[in-house]
């Protein structure tokens, strides 16, 4: 994956390599079925296997747009929340960015694998943590959702083990992964019946057929 030079993590930009924006339906997590505008930022070097938008990984393969262009488009699409996705969103710097939706009185979501530290002023913030990068332990704190992916039965010890380290009123979800969801549904289901303080995430947008 090739990050443009201005955009390396830590930096500052007026520009975000931008691979889609769109207004659609939440289809995961403690925001299912809330419209919201999402920026889906380009590059990722986590590496899911299963990843389903592996077209965002390389940066340098998507627009570097101007942050008051993609604040213009959200702001008019009638959308209250923003979700800021990836890709990676947290490996660009992005205060400029969260400073401009809530200059426009957007809320601020940030999707996140934790892989590295998160800038920015967020209103929610979605931690999914992959095994295939470890998460910055900085993230932990500032989750307010903690949405694990389980692709196999030990996934499900994986989940435990982070939901131990972020905070005491961190929404948990387990999520099944999408080839893998006839298998892994049940599991979930019984799994969630008997520790009560996990939900169930669907990702109901492919149900739907929308983005």
């Amino acid at each position: 994956m090739t990050i443009p030079s201005n955009l390396e993590s830590g930096t500052s930009s007026l520009k975000l390599p931008l691979m889609e924006d769109f207004y659609t339906i939440q289809g995961e997590g403690y925001y299912q079925g809330s419209p919201a505008y999402f920026i889906r930022l380009g590059g990722c070097d986590v590496g899911c296997v299963w990843c389903d938008v592996k077209e965002s990984w390389d940066a340098s393969a998507h627009p570097e747009v101007e942050i008051s262009t993609i604040v213009s488009r959200a702001k008019s699409s009638g959308a209250k929340i923003v979700v800021v996705t990836g890709g990676e969103p947290a490996m660009y710097e992005l205060s400029e960015l969260t400073s401009a939706l809530k200059k426009e009185g957007l809320l601020t979501n940030i999707e996140t694998s934790g892989a590295y530290p998160i800038t920015g002023e967020w209103n929610w913030i979605c931690f999914s943590p992959k095994k295939f990068k470890v998460p910055d332990p900085s993230v932990y704190e500032k989750a307010d959702e903690l949405k694990v992916i389980i692709y196999n039965k030990s996934d499900f010890d994986w989940a435990e083990e982070f939901a131990s380290k972020v905070r005491a009123d961190c929404e948990l979800f387990l999520q099944p992964e999408w080839t893998k969801e006839k298998e892994m549904i049940p599991l979930i289901i019984n799994y969630v019946k008997k520790r009560t303080k996990w939900r169930i995430s669907l990702q109901v947008h492919k149900y739907m057929d929308i983005p």
